[in-house]
C-alpha cells in the first residue's frame, strides 16, 4: 500500500526548523498504519505508544511535562535507548493522556533534537472542550481516505497510476474505458484502508461491504462514547440524514429531512461535530465568486458529504451490481455519488478552500468553487456522457473565469469557455509537483 502524505513526512523528517507534528483524521482513514510505515522505512528505529492501549501510561504527562523524565520514562517501557536523531517517537491516540498534547510545546522549546509525531482522532473535538493546545508549537498533517490515484496503486494499477500522475491526455484516452471501471469500483469501495485491502486481496463485494459497516458501525458507537451526552441524538438525526440530503435534485443541507420543524440553531453543535470529527465534509454557499472567498461564504447555507464515497454507498445500500451493470452507478440518487467523489478527491489538498455556487433565488447552481493559485476556478460536474450545464454557462458568462472545469465521463478537451476534465483525473488536475506543505 502506498499513501502519497509519506513524501510530506520526509520533508517534515529534513526540516532544519521541524516541530512535533501531528497528524490528524478521522479514524480508520490509515494514519497508524502510515506514522509506522515512516518510521520502520527513515529511522533506524521507532518508538511506539498507543495511549488508548497502554493505560498504564496515560499518566505520563501528570506529573510534570519535562522532556528527558519522559524520555527515560518511555526508554523503560519499550526496553528501547532514545537517540536524537535516529529514532522516531510516536504518541498514538495522544488525546487519552492527559497533558499529551501540552507536553508537545515543551519538545519544541527544550529538546527540538526528537523527532515527535503525536496522532489524534478526536483532536477537533477536543479542542472545543477546552484541552490546552500548544499553539505555534506544533505542525500538523491531514490524512483522508485514500484517493483514486492510492486506490489505482493498491490494486495493482502501476501503469494507469502513472498515466493519471503525468496527465498523459492522449493516452488516458486510449484507457478511458479500463479508467471508468476502475473508476466504477472506486465508487463502491472507497478509500477506507481496510476495504481497499480487501478488495485488492479479494475482489469479494460482499466482505467489502461487511468492513465499510463496521466501519459505520464504530463510528456511530463513538458518537455515544466521544460526544457531549446531550447532542448524540441529534449527531444520529444529522448523520442518518446525509444520504437522503444528497439524493435531492438540491442538494443543499435541509433541516426538515431530518424532522418537521426542525431547526438550524437546534443542530449547530451536531453538525460542528462531525464535521471537526472528519466525518462529514462541508461546503458553504457563497453569494458571489470573488477573492477572498471566504469574504463571500453564507454560513448558514451549505452542504455536507460522508468523508468517503465507499462509506456513502454503504450508507446508502447500493449493491455491487449497480457497479457491474455500467454507468448507471453514475446516475444513481441523481449523482450524488459523483459529487462526493469530486469533492473527496479534491480535498486530498486540504490548503484549497473548496465552495459552492448559487443564485440567490437557488434557480442556476455551480457544484464547486475553488480558489487556487490565486484563481476562482469553477467545477461543474457531470455524472454522464451528457453534458449540458446552462447554470454553468450562465455562470461563466457573467463572471468570465480566467478556468472553468466541467467534469464527466466524457475525454479531456479545451473549448472556448471551459475544459473537460475526466471525472477519473480531477483530484490529480490540481497537484503539484513540490506538493501540499504541512502546516504550522
Amino acid at each position: 500500500m502506498y499513501r502519497e502524505r509519506i513524501k510530506e513526512l520526509k520533508k517534515w523528517k529534513l526540516r532544519k526548523n521541524r516541530k512535533p507534528l501531528i497528524v490528524q483524521g478521522a479514524r480508520q482513514v490509515g494514519k497508524t498504519w502510515l506514522i509506522q510505515e515512516f518510521g520502520k522505512t527513515e529511522y533506524r528505529q521507532m518508538v511506539y505508544v498507543n495511549f488508548e492501549h497502554a493505560v498504564e501510561l496515560q499518566g505520563l504527562f501528570l506529573q510534570d511535562l519535562n522532556t528527558q523524565r519522559i524520555i527515560s520514562a518511555l526508554e523503560a517501557f519499550t526496553l528501547k535507548k532514545i537517540t536524537p536523531n535516529d529514532t522516531l517517537i510516536v504518541f498514538d491516540e495522544i488525546q487519552s493522556a492527559p497533558k499529551g498534547l501540552t507536553s508537545l510545546k515543551y519538545f519544541c522549546e527544550n529538546a527540538p533534537e526528537y523527532h515527535v509525531i503525536a496522532s489524534d482522532s478526536l483532536l477537533g473535538m477536543n479542542l472545543h472542550n477546552k484541552v490546552s493546545f500548544p499553539v505555534g508549537k506544533v505542525e500538523f498533517l491531514y490524512l483522508y481516505p485514500m484517493n483514486f490515484y492510492e486506490f489505482l496503486l493498491a490494486v495493482g494499477e502501476w501503469g494507469l497510476a502513472g498515466i493519471l500522475e503525468r496527465k498523459q491526455w492522449d493516452i488516458l484516452d486510449i484507457f478511458s474505458n479500463k479508467f471508468k471501471e476502475y473508476l466504477r469500483y472506486y465508487f463502491y469501495v472507497g478509500g477506507m484502508p481496510e476495504a481497499v485491502a480487501a478488495f485488492s486481496e479479494t475482489r469479494n463485494w460482499k466482505l467489502v461491504r461487511k468492513i465499510q459497516n463496521d466501519i459505520l458501525n464504530t463510528y456511530e458507537n463513538d458518537f455515544s462514547k466521544h460526544a457531549p451526552k446531550e447532542e448524540v441524538p441529534r449527531i444520529n438525526m444529522v448523520w442518518k440524514s446525509i444520504p437522503a440530503q444528497l439524493g435531492k435534485e438540491n442538494k443543499k443541507f435541509i433541516y426538515g429531512v431530518m424532522r418537521q420543524g426542525a431547526r438550524a440553531k437546534d443542530f449547530e453543535m451536531a453538525i460542528q461535530w462531525l464535521v471537526d470529527s472528519g466525518l462529514l465534509l462541508q461546503t458553504h454557499r457563497i453569494s458571489k465568486p470573488a477573492m477572498p472567498l471566504i469574504a463571500y461564504h453564507d454560513i448558514f447555507t451549505f452542504k455536507l458529504y460522508f468523508n468517503d464515497v465507499g462509506l456513502l454507498a454503504a450508507k446508502s445500500n447500493l449493491e455491487a451490481k449497480t457497479i457491474i451493470g455500467g454507468s448507471e452507478i453514475f446516475t444513481e440518487f441523481k449523482g450524488s455519488l459523483s459529487e462526493q467523489f469530486v469533492i473527496q478527491q479534491l480535498t486530498k489538498r486540504k490548503n484549497i478552500p473548496i465552495y459552492y455556487w448559487a443564485n440567490d433565488r437557488s434557480t442556476a447552481e455551480v457544484d464547486f468553487i475553488l480558489q487556487h493559485d490565486g484563481e476562482i476556478i469553477p467545477i461543474e460536474v457531470k455524472a454522464t456522457e451528457n453534458v449540458k450545464a446552462k447554470s454553468f454557462k450562465l455562470f461563466c458568462e457573467k463572471y468570465n473565469p480566467t478556468t472553468a472545469i466541467r467534469t464527466s465521463l466524457s475525454n479531456y478537451r479545451k473549448e472556448s469557455w471551459l475544459t473537460n476534465v475526466p471525472l477519473y483525473v480531477i483530484g490529480d488536475y490540481f497537484s503539484v509537483e513540490d506538493g501540499e506543505r504541512i502546516e504550522s
